[in-house]
């Protein structure tokens, strides 16, 4: 009877599983086809004739003009800036908030982090528009950049690992002389590497891949990213060439794979010691 559970439990998941790649293969194999075969409505995962001018056609921008190579390097640059910008403010703050007993109000200060969690971001994109576009920003990277800086998840999950740091180790950091930045950058630090790499493939893998907000932002083609420009290039002369549409996806989607299967033992490790604690 358990053996049967077991095997039924794992069909599902096997299930489950196709599921949720089925879209994934079918990006990829539309990818490697013609035009005709692309939209002759057969389902067959196996192209005919695989061919690759999806991909040289696409990032050449053979139609529109659409500089494919410019979007997927501001996606780069925005997803790596905005990471770092990420990494280093919210682990002060979250370092402040839980070690930091002196500091004032710092009880309601993290409820009010935790409260803007609630708050529907694309609420807030009117506000930020209106005020980017009075500071001469838009279509800029700080644009961009600035409003993925300013989320409060990091700040969170960081605090969950500073406050359950033992206070022994602090005390004895403490009695040898250590202050309090020495305190963040030698000893806390170093500690956090795993939850730090965790925190940095969720906020370069939301950034990556926000959609609207670089909509509103940008203004000209070349400052777009990745998914707005293959948001356009999808309602312009490539609406009906769907395997160039599949290959620039295919190719959107690298570096979010690349770094999530370099970040993974890290990642493993941060939930494992979660789990532990």
């Amino acid at each position: 009877m358990v053996k049967t559970k077991k095997v039924g439990l794992l069909l599902l998941a096997v299930l489950i599983a196709l599921i949720i790649l089925l879209p994934l293969v079918w990006m990829i194999s539309t990818a490697f086809k013609n035009d005709f075969e692309a939209l002759s409505g057969r389902m067959n995962f196996l192209p005919k004739k695989p061919t690759v001018d999806n991909f040289v056609q696409g990032l050449s921008g053979e139609l529109m003009n659409t500089p494919v190579l410019r979007w997927i390097v501001n996606s780069l640059v925005v997803g790596t800036v905005g990471t770092g910008i990420v990494l280093f403010i919210d682990s002060m703050a979250a370092f402040a908030l839980a070690r930091l007993p002196d500091l004032p109000l710092r009880r309601t200060l993290f409820s009010m982090f935790i409260a803007s969690l609630m708050i529907p971001s694309v609420l807030t994109f009117l506000p930020m528009y209106m005020e980017f576009n009075t500071l001469g920003l838009i279509n800029t990277y700080q644009a961009l950049i600035l409003p993925a800086t300013a989320g409060a998840f990091g700040v969170f999950l960081l605090y969950q690992f500073f406050i359950s740091f033992p206070k022994e180790i602090e005390e004895a950091a403490r009695i040898d002389g250590v202050d309090k930045w020495n305190l963040y950058a030698r000893i806390l630090m170093p500690s956090a590497v795993s939850i730090m790499a965790t925190l940095g493939i969720f906020t370069f893998m939301g950034i990556y891949n926000d959609f609207v907000w670089p909509l509103y932002a940008t203004t000209s083609p070349e400052m777009r990213t990745i998914t707005a420009g293959i948001a356009m290039m999808a309602t312009g002369s490539y609406t009906q060439s769907y395997g160039k549409l599949m290959a620039m996806t295919t190719i959107a989607t690298l570096p979010v794979v690349i770094i999530f299967i370099l970040g993974q033992k890290s990642f493993v490790k941060a939930i494992t010691s979660a789990g532990v604690k």
